[in-house]
């Protein structure tokens, strides 16, 4: 009799384990999506085989960084596009992607992940909005100027994805490039963002989280971003990166050999003008124009290029790179911890 009864339990409870394990198989990607995880992990790498999803060259698909596992995917250098996984990727300038999760909606977590194609369980890339291109043109009202004597890297960040600086775009010295804005069509309403680097610092080394040795990367002095709304306005904005002003960033009290300002094709068709950040007349944290203060106390100014109009980001030479008069600006303690905004205006 006890044997019989314990043949019965185990019986049960290997039903309702095979119950438990079919229904976890069936909603682990939905589980995974919310940022549940089982004993620490999450439940995708319970479930996942080994391997990845090689960066496949798709029409417009720029490969970033390939020198790391991240394989040419804009995702940190050292994490892979493995099964069960969302794989972001860059675009040529002024393009941007055309696939995401379509049931991530909102900018909250973890759903500011799921860009780009799914490398499935099997190994397999899927395109997750058939009717959208990898990459398309973004609203071209905002281009990059380089008036400095050499190249400027403006890195965009990746989202929805890490918001890593991945996305390069080059302006070499005395030309101009558009930059990616995107309409309301895209990921969740949000703006394009960008890094802008020193003069003379390549993608490659600008397109990347960086260290504090040098002002590039993550530790940039400016920031720009980008977008337009249902009425055709642009709005665009320059700033100060709030990192470069954390206190224990090496160059917080150092005004940068550059400047970078907004200008319009048409002014009459801008509101928001002057708007400029000038070393050689302010400095950090300092800019003119109507703007404001946001993460990290950084200043900013904004611009709107009505119905339309095309606006241009400049980058100029200035005599700054001398120390700032603390006497004139000082700043409240900031947390030391790494700081990364998105800039979405609307």
């Amino acid at each position: 009799m006890y044997y019989s009864s314990v043949l019965t339990v185990l019986a049960s409870g290997a039903y309702v384990a095979a119950i438990d394990s079919y229904n976890n198989l069936n909603n682990r990607e939905h589980a995974n999506k919310l940022g549940k995880a089982v004993q620490g992990k999450e439940v995708t790498h319970l479930f996942r085989r080994g391997g990845t999803c090689a960066f496949p060259n798709n029409d417009g698909m720029v490969s970033v960084q390939s020198d790391g596992q991240n394989g040419g995917w804009a995702m940190s250098w050292d994490q892979p596009c493995s099964y069960g996984s969302w794989c972001p990727y860059a675009c040529n300038p002024g393009q941007l992607s055309g696939q995401w999760d379509p049931q991530a909606t909102s900018y909250t977590y973890p759903q500011s992940q799921y860009g780009g194609l799914y490398c499935d369980e099997s190994g397999n890339l899927q395109k997750p909005i058939s009717q959208n291109d990898y990459c398309y043109d973004g609203k071209g009202t905002v281009s990059a100027k380089n008036s400095a004597g050499s190249g400027v890297a403006f890195c965009q960040t990746v989202l929805p994805g890490n918001e890593e600086m991945l996305i390069p775009t080059l302006v070499d010295s005395g030309s101009e490039e558009t930059l990616a804005v995107p309409g309301t069509d895209y990921w969740a309403k949000t703006a394009s963002h960008f890094y802008i680097n020193p003069p003379g610092t390549s993608v490659a080394d600008g397109c990347k989280w960086g260290s504090s040795s040098n002002p590039q990367g993550n530790w940039s002095p400016y920031v720009a971003g980008a977008n337009m709304d249902d009425s055709q306005n642009t709005f665009v904005k320059i700033g100060w990166n709030p990192v470069y002003l954390e206190d224990s960033c090496p160059f917080k009290n150092t005004r940068p050999s550059f400047g970078v300002r907004i200008t319009c094709d048409d002014e009459s068709s801008c509101n928001g003008l002057p708007c400029e950040i000038d070393p050689s007349k302010q400095n950090v944290n300092e800019v003119s124009g109507g703007g404001g203060s946001g993460a990290g106390g950084a200043n900013f100014c904004v611009v709107t290029a009505q119905n339309g109009a095309k606006a241009k980001i400049e980058v100029f030479e200035s005599s700054g790179n001398t120390k700032r008069d603390l006497s004139h600006h000082a700043h409240n303690k900031r947390d030391t911890q790494h700081t990364v905004t998105s800039t979405v205006i609307v």
